[in-house]
């Protein structure tokens, strides 16, 4: 009895690591680089706008250029995907331990489903309470966008929703899953570990502009609190795919 007393009385330990400490800072390493080479395209945008370019002002880049960059875009997230999972499966991980595995019942998708539905609302009132705030702050700012790169032809639509599927499930697993984790293990505070995961996520948007980068930090914490909630990635996924399917396509295609 004495004996039970002590274990119940123990402090919680800390999760253990997902990946080495040399890894993960070679992650960190990896989305710095990105976050730079965002920053520069945006910075680049802007002198192209303002000394006259193919592209329209404002927009990161022509139409033209839109299915090769959705293209580098696929090979970015799966790269960055396989570099997290690679990490994971040294430690003896495996891809549901990370995510939280897969439905094992109908209810199991009809639970999530009536999660991500409204969690997605609460992330449109978010993202649009946000950006009204900063407009308030800020209004004068401007950013370059990437209007200019959404699809058109049916092989671009094809192309972005299969961007959009590889968005919610690579960045989550990198975001949600790897960092979040590695992030709570080193610090041992999750509360911390959802906020720098946030931080590190707006970050890596970089090229869309401050402005974009502090909105989708706000949504980036949004997505790591619901995964510390519901255990899982599931709904994440979810709700990461639709989100950029419906702001980059179907939006403009159902309220034209």
């Amino acid at each position: 009895m004495n004996a039970t007393k002590a274990v119940d009385a123990s402090p919680a330990t800390s999760p253990a690591l997902i990946a080495s400490k040399l890894h993960t800072i070679g992650l960190v390493l990896i989305l710095s680089g990105m976050a730079a080479a965002g920053f520069l395209a945006q910075h680049h945008a802007a002198v192209a706008g303002s000394a006259g370019s193919a592209a329209p002002a404002g927009q990161l880049a022509d139409h033209s250029q839109s299915v090769h960059i959705y293209l580098v875009a696929l090979f970015a997230d799966w790269a960055l995907f396989y570099y997290c999972y690679s990490g994971v499966r040294s430690r003896g991980g495996t891809l549901s331990s990370i995510s939280g595995g897969r439905w094992t019942s109908a209810g199991d998708v009809w639970t999530d489903l009536t999660i991500a539905i409204p969690f997605w609302a609460i992330w449109e009132g978010i993202a649009y309470g946000v950006h009204y705030l900063l407009d308030l702050l800020h209004p004068a700012a401007s950013a370059a966008t990437v209007a200019s790169l959404l699809p058109k032809s049916v092989l671009e639509t094809v192309l972005w929703i299969l961007l959009c599927l590889t968005a919610g499930f690579c960045e989550e697993f990198a975001f949600r899953g790897y960092l979040q984790k590695q992030f709570h293990a080193l610090s041992g505070n999750l509360a911390a570990a959802v906020v720098l995961q946030g931080i590190v996520f707006g970050i890596t948007h970089g090229y869309q502009g401050w402005r974009n980068v502090v909105v989708i930090t706000a949504l980036g914490i949004l997505y790591g609190t619901l995964a510390a909630w519901r255990r899982n990635l599931r709904v994440n996924m979810i709700s990461h795919a639709w989100s950029d399917a419906w702001e980059g396509w179907l939006k403009f295609l159902i309220l034209r």
